[in-house]
């Protein structure tokens, strides 16, 4: 029989939803900080079928589900899915982090916090009045533009190979600082202090065409992607001697941290949750 004065704590439901999904540390992650914060939570990682994404997500919450991280290739469908966006998730026209609240479905995007907070706390570099070079103008590029530019830059540069597009991502954010896009070839004679590579061309072991350099005097190169071997772009960093190079495995971590704390209103402690992220892809 259940004992009438056993208060233990109700367990709360949280997933990530993408497709596909195996691959996602994201369970891993939050175990690890549910048990450092002490909250009764469960994380689990759901594949969706493509164009079954809402039904998805109406059945974990018709389950009594909390929030939902999101990741490729429904930010978009969360987005429009919807009905409140935080300022940084309306900029970014996608949605990483889902909250239900008060019978209601708030879309949050984590993503540029997470690398600022990656860049700032973990890795000690300096935004404010430098030169940024943030390369790709795809959703990934757009997902951390507004953070980046609240750290008032000197200069944010987005260079695409399709300079029509870099162009037309930095007009969209000039409002928030001093943001110029353009292809590579314009980037001859040009130095920055921290290059962001916000492209997958690296994960096929391809480099986009930097000029040689373009890594100013003590830079530092940081890449969104990660893997258990540093990727192409990180080497070319490497062989143009910056002084720092990163991969995004911090930028991951924080990302998670966020979502955490809009959930449950706690913030945990990320670097032994790096540290061990780092030794489980190894």
């Amino acid at each position: 029989m259940t004992d009438i004065f056993d208060f233990s704590p109700t367990v709360d439901e949280y997933a990530v939803m993408g497709n596909p999904i195996g691959h996602s540390k994201s369970p891993l992650i939050h175990a690890q900080f549910a048990r450092q914060t002490k909250q009764a939570i469960n994380y689990t990682a759901i594949h969706v079928d493509l164009g079954g994404f809402e039904q998805a997500v109406g059945n974990f919450v018709a389950s009594g589900g909390k929030g939902l991280n999101i990741t490729v290739p429904f930010k978009q469908e969360a987005w429009a899915l919807a009905e409140a966006r935080s300022e940084r998730a309306e900029r970014a026209g996608a949605v990483n982090t889902l909250i239900f609240k008060d019978k209601k479905i708030i879309g949050d995007n984590t993503d540029g916090v997470g690398l600022v907070r990656d860049l700032l706390d973990n890795k000690k570099l300096e935004l404010q009045d430098r030169q940024i070079l943030l390369m790709g103008a795809g959703g990934a590029a757009r997902g951390v533009l507004l953070p980046l530019l609240n750290q008032q830059p000197a200069r944010l540069t987005i260079v695409n190979r399709t300079a029509e597009k870099a162009k037309d991502l930095a007009d969209s954010f000039s409002d928030m600082g001093r943001v110029t896009g353009c292809g590579y070839d314009a980037l001859a004679g040009q130095s920055f202090d921290l290059i962001i590579n916000a492209t997958a061309a690296s994960l096929q072991g391809e480099m986009p065409p930097l000029p040689e350099g373009v890594i100013a005097s003590g830079g530092a190169c940081y890449d969104m992607m990660y893997g258990s071997e540093p990727t192409a772009f990180m080497r070319w960093c490497q062989a143009q001697g910056a002084e720092r190079v990163y991969d995004g495995l911090g930028m991951l971590v924080e990302q998670a941290a966020e979502s955490f704390y809009l959930w449950r209103g706690v913030r945990p402690q990320t670097n032994e949750v790096i540290e061990t992220l780092r030794h489980e892809i190894k």
